[in-house]
This record gives C-alpha cells, sequence and structure tokens, in this order.
C-alpha cells in the first residue's frame, strides 16, 4: 500500500473512529457561529451518562471550581463549549471503539495509557499554564488515535505489522503499509475534527522529540513529552517502572519538579487516573512489562540523545529522520570538528560517526574526546566501509565502542544503539550511586562538624568549653615553640557569683554567667580565644601576646564587666571579676605550667579585695 494516503476516502468508508449521536450533534452546533450554551446544554442533557461525566469532570481538581457545580448549563459555561465539544467527542469515541476486530491490538492497555497521559497532561498544565487544563485532557486522550485509527481500518493488516514489530520499528513498517504512520494520521484526524492549530504544533514536536525553543508551543510539547512518560509510568510494571524513573526526573527538572516533588506528583496523577477510570469505564489496573510497552517510542530507545556526523547530507537526513522516529533526540553535524564543540555545549549520551570525513575525520573524532574529560564516558559508534582487521583495530584503540558497516542496515544500527543505552544506563545509575555518596559523605560530615560543635561548645554561654579550652592551649603552645613566639592565658573568675545563685536562684545566676561571656567575647581581640571552663570560671588565650600585653587585655575586660552591670536584678554587690594572667615566650614553661601559674595569681587576687587584675611571676 505504497499508495498516497487519502482520509476522504476512509471517511466516506465509516472505516475510521468517529463520533456518533449525542457526540456528534454537539460537534456540529458547537461549529455553528451563532451557537448558544443553553443550546449545547440541551444536548448534552439527552445523554444521561455524558451529563453525569461532564458534571464530574467540571468539579475535578484539574478545572479548579471555586463551589459545587450542579446543574449542566453551569458546567458548560465554565468549561467553554470548545472543551465540551472535545470531552464529548473523546467519550463518545471510547465508547464505539473499547473493543475491536483487530486480535493484536490491546484495546483496553491502548484507552488506559490514553487516559493516563490526559490526567497527566491536565495536571502538568495546570501547575505551569499554556494551556486550558480541561482541553489539554482531551488532547492527551487523543493523542495517539492513529493507532486506534490503523487498527480500526485495516484490523488484519495492522494486526500482522503489530506482530512484526517485535524488535522493529513500528513507524517504517506503517509507512511501508499504509503511506503513513499513526502519529500522522492522529494529527490528520485532530486537524479534521478542529483541534487549534497550537494543539497540532506541539503535538508533532513531542512526536520528533525536538523541543529547543521557548515559545508557547514548544512549552506544551515538553509538557506533552512528560505526560507521555508519566503515562508510560502509569501503565508499567515495577521493573518497567525502574527503568522510566531516571528519565521522568530529568524531565521533571525542565517542570520545577525535584525528585520528591515528583514522587508525589506520580502518586497523585495515578490516583486522579484510577479515579477517572472508573468514572469513564476504563480499566486502570493493567501493568505492561518494559517488552510489551506499546508506544511511538521503543522501550529500549527511549528519549537517548543522540550526535549523528556524517558529511553526506543524504545520509544525515536519512538517518536522523529514523533515528527520531525512534523517539530519540537527534542532532547532526557535518564534520568532525562541529562535532567536537556541539560535545562540548551538549554532552549528547551517544555519538555515531562516520569515518572519512574531512577537515576531521571520525577517528581523529574519537581520539580528541577520549582524551578530553568532556568525552571519556560518551558512547560512540562508528560508520565505516572497511572491515579490515588492522584499521578496525586502529579505530577501537582510538576510542570507539562499536562499529556498523556500510550500506546501513538499520536494524542493526538500532540494536548496537541498544546495546550502547544499557552501557549509558549502567553509567547513569553508577553516576547516580556516585552523588549519592557524596551527598551523604557531606551530610555525614556536617553532622560531625555539628556533633563536634556540640561536644566542644558550652551550652548556657555558647562559648567553647574546657574540653576545646584544653585541647587548643596545648595547640597553641605548640605553635608558640615552633616559631618562638609569646603565649599568655588569662584565668578569669566572677566574683562572689555563689551569693547571686543562694539569693536569686540559679535562674538569674545562669543570666550573669550568660551577660558576662558576651562582654568578655565583645571585649577580647579577634585572634583571642575566649572559653568557659565550668561554673563562674573562664579562659582566655592569647597567642603571639606576652604578659605585658596580655595585663591590658585583662584590664580592659575587667573594665568592662565593671561598668555594664546586668539590668533588672537586685543584686547584693555588682558583677565583677578578678583576673589571674601568666605569659610564656616558646617552650618555658610549658602549657600545664602556664596555666598553673595564672591560676595562683587568681588566688592571690581573690584573697584580697578581688576585681583587679595580676601577672604571675615565675616561681
Amino acid at each position: 500500500m505504497n499508495t498516497e494516503f487519502n482520509l476522504n476516502e476512509l471517511k466516506a468508508a465509516e472505516r475510521l473512529p468517529s463520533p456518533s449521536g449525542t457526540a456528534l450533534a454537539i460537534m456540529q452546533l458547537v461549529q455553528q457561529h451563532d451557537a448558544t450554551v443553553q443550546q449545547v446544554s440541551q444536548l448534552v442533557k439527552v445523554d444521561p451518562a455524558l451529563s453525569g461525566r461532564i458534571l464530574r469532570f467540571a468539579n475535578s481538581a484539574a478545572l479548579g471550581a471555586r463551589r459545587p457545580i450542579a446543574d449542566i448549563e453551569s458546567a458548560v459555561m465554565m468549561m467553554g463549549m470548545q472543551t465540551v465539544r472535545n470531552f464529548a467527542l473523546s467519550l463518545s469515541l471510547i465508547g464505539s471503539n473499547s473493543k475491536g476486530h483487530c486480535p493484536a491490538f490491546d484495546y483496553e492497555t491502548y484507552w488506559s495509557r490514553s487516559l493516563a497521559m490526559s490526567v497527566a497532561i491536565a495536571a502538568i498544565t495546570a501547575r505551569e499554564v499554556t494551556v486550558v487544563p480541561a482541553e489539554s485532557f482531551t488532547l492527551g486522550l487523543l493523542s495517539d488515535i492513529g493507532s486506534l485509527a490503523l487498527a480500526t481500518a485495516w484490523s488484519e493488516i495492522y494486526g500482522e505489522c503489530l506482530e512484526a514489530a517485535e524488535g522493529k520499528q513500528l513507524l517504517a513498517l506503517e509507512r511501508e503499509r499504509f503511506a503513513i504512520d499513526h502519529n500522522d494520521l492522529t494529527l490528520m484526524l485532530l486537524a479534521d475534527w478542529g483541534f487549534p492549530p497550537i494543539f497540532l504544533d506541539a503535538l508533532k514536536l513531542s512526536f520528533e522529540m525536538k523541543v529547543a525553543g521557548l515559545s508557547r508551543i514548544d512549552q506544551f510539547a515538553r509538557q506533552l513529552i512528560f505526560a507521555r512518560l508519566l503515562g508510560n509510568y502509569c501503565m508499567a510494571d515495577e521493573a518497567y517502572r525502574a527503568v522510566l524513573l531516571p528519565y521522568l526526573t530529568d524531565e521533571a527538572g525542565l517542570h520545577a519538579l525535584d525528585e520528591s516533588a515528583l514522587l508525589t506528583f506520580i502518586d497523585e496523577i495515578i490516583e486522579l487516573w484510577q479515579e477517572w477510570g472508573k468514572l469513564i469505564d476504563v480499566k486502570t489496573d493493567a501493568r505492561q512489562p518494559m517488552l510489551k510497552a506499546v508506544d511511538t517510542v521503543e522501550p529500549g530507545l527511549l528519549g537517548l540523545n543522540l550526535l549523528l556526523v556524517d558529511d553526506d547530507p543524504m545520509m544525515l537526513a536519512r538517518l536522523s529522520k529514523q533515528l527520531a522516529a525512534e523517539g530519540n533526540q537527534v542532532a547532526v553535524c557535518r564534520n568532525g570538528e562541529s562535532a567536537l564543540k556541539h560535545v562540548i555545549e551538549r554532552r549528547p549520551q551517544l555519538l555515531i560517526t562516520d569515518w572519512r570525513m574531512k577537515p576531521m575525520d571520525g577517528l581523529s573524532l574519537c581520539k580528541a574526546l577520549r582524551t578530553s574529560t568532556f568525552g571519556k564516558n560518551i558512547y560512540i559508534i562508528m560508520l565505516t566501509s572497511t572491515e579490515d582487521e588492522d584499521a578496525l583495530v586502529e579505530a577501537f584503540d582510538a576510542g570507539i565502542d562499536d562499529y556498523v558497516t556500510k550500506p546501513i542496515s538499520l536494524r542493526v544500527l538500532l540494536a548496537r544503539i541498544r546495546a550502547g543505552q544499557r552501557i549509558i544506563m549502567l553509567q547513569n545509575e553508577l553516576e547516580k550511586e556516585s552523588r549519592d555518596i557524596q551527598r551523604y559523605t557531606a551530610e555525614l560530615a556536617a553532622a560531625n562538624r555539628r556533633l563536634k560543635s556540640i561536644a566542644n561548645t558550652d551550652v548556657l554561654t555558647g562559648l567553647p568549653n574546657r574540653r576545646y579550652a584544653l585541647n587548643r592551649l596545648e595547640q597553641e603552645a605548640a605553635a608558640a615553640l615552633r616559631s618562638n613566639q609569646p603565649l599568655s592565658v588569662l584565668m578569669l573568675d566572677l566574683d562572689h557569683f555563689k551569693a547571686v545563685n543562694d539569693t536569686l536562684g540559679h535562674d538569674v545566676g545562669d543570666q550573669v554567667l550568660t551577660h558576662a561571656a558576651n562582654l568578655m567575647r565583645t571585649t577580647a581581640r579577634t585572634n583571642d580565644i575566649v572559653c568557659r571552663l565550668g561554673g563562674e570560671e573562664f579562659l582566655v588565650i592569647a597567642p603571639n601576646t606576652d604578659g605585658g600585653t596580655a595585663m591590658l587585655l585583662a584590664e580592659r575586660i575587667r573594665r568592662s564587666i565593671e561598668k555594664n552591670q546586668l539590668h533588672g536584678f537586685v543584686l547584693r554587690q555588682p558583677i565583677t571579676v578578678s583576673i589571674g594572667v601568666a605569659g610564656a615566650m616558646g617552650a618555658k614553661p610549658g602549657w600545664k605550667e602556664l596555666m598553673k601559674w595564672a591560676d595562683d595569681a587568681l588566688y592571690l587576687i581573690k584573697q584580697g579585695n578581688r576585681n583587679s587584675v595580676r601577672l604571675a611571676s615565675s616561681p
């Protein structure tokens, strides 16, 4: 059947799916310029089943009705006459085509998958508005109507096509047998039924998997691609869902959905899909394994990002069209230099390159890629007219992963691509595992840092605690020894603090400690380390500071605490501090002796009038 396809001939012979009864009457009425909402409502009311389903759809989450809608006229007004027309058309086609005479065509699976896509695209367009969700619902439901049309028009021949398509490309077989494929027939039927051009253009782009722009049509096409993947996921068994999920995750990133949000979104769609299945009598409990999934994209070649390089324009045109028909995103380059630039900018998953090209041939391109970080993991298939062993060994040494001899058998090339995709999927899984490990490692490191901070921090004041103070002092003493620099410590003790706890309670005592700690922190210099040793005792480590300079620091801290009293409490005595200071040079004395000297100086102050500073002298 290589003759030109004639849609009108099939329509006249009544060999295509077509609306009937109420749906046909509504379609004819809405085409009239003077049709009213009341007239459309009257036609809807004639069909009780259609009335109930339109009310259900008008009250669904996809339309977001602000109040419950209980009458047909309000539903038609809210949905719009075009939406009602499209919805009636969809339901009519489901009702009259739930079974058929093509044994190899799974009618239940077809409608179940179509419904899943329609629910998905309505949910997507409700999140990111490109078209009215109610209208996108209908387009999703009819987005593969061409397959049903072929099964209806040529049941026996199309059944043979479906059976022969195991491991082959269905679209090419359809064009060979019927002079049209189911994608083109879908677009033709939707245009004949009056669907707007934006719907048809976006659907065509989604079939070709070539969406690069930012226009409204491009955005809607990207949404349709995403919805088709979601529909496949709804239908898939658990094994096939595991295969689909990475593609869904990548696509979801273009729609502002992270992995967690995507899983929630999928659950919502599956729930809506099952609800709608009950409403319009479409089964939603079937699960399709990966090898039996029927779609415009073969499961083994799902959305692969390919780069095709050849200096023969005819070869480029033919192969790119055939590979795109299998659901891949195909870019083309005419020589190795432009291909190298494309790989750097776009990072394709798989490269198919001819050997003999100018100015850079395929072999030089492979060598350049394999010596670069961005080209080490790309899967490379070489197209060559030679089977000479030495030449092929040279090609593998240059970095190719596989080769196909000319003249090219598309069936062999697709098989080699599928083999490459298995490697690519394994690489993706390893990269994901690596990212997960990196994330877990980063989270563990952050948790360890938090635990270390908690272990080294005084809970009440937020200052470093005794554990940290002793470790840090030991480190600073070692650094002072290596560089022969001075090091000083200040031992601080709040005066008469026990009386505060005894008279006003520990809550007030805690506030006094926090207040004093804050003053010490703000008064100390940037390089000084202020720590709480316990109770009312504090330690200040002053690196690269001799005893005389440390005395000035101690006096500044003492005055700050004496001057800035804690307000709101009546204390028997003002808050003051006594500070013992000790300095060392290099290794003399060691850090333990340094602390003891400072503590001894502090003890002498406490024996006197307190509220003062004292520099320790060597024993």
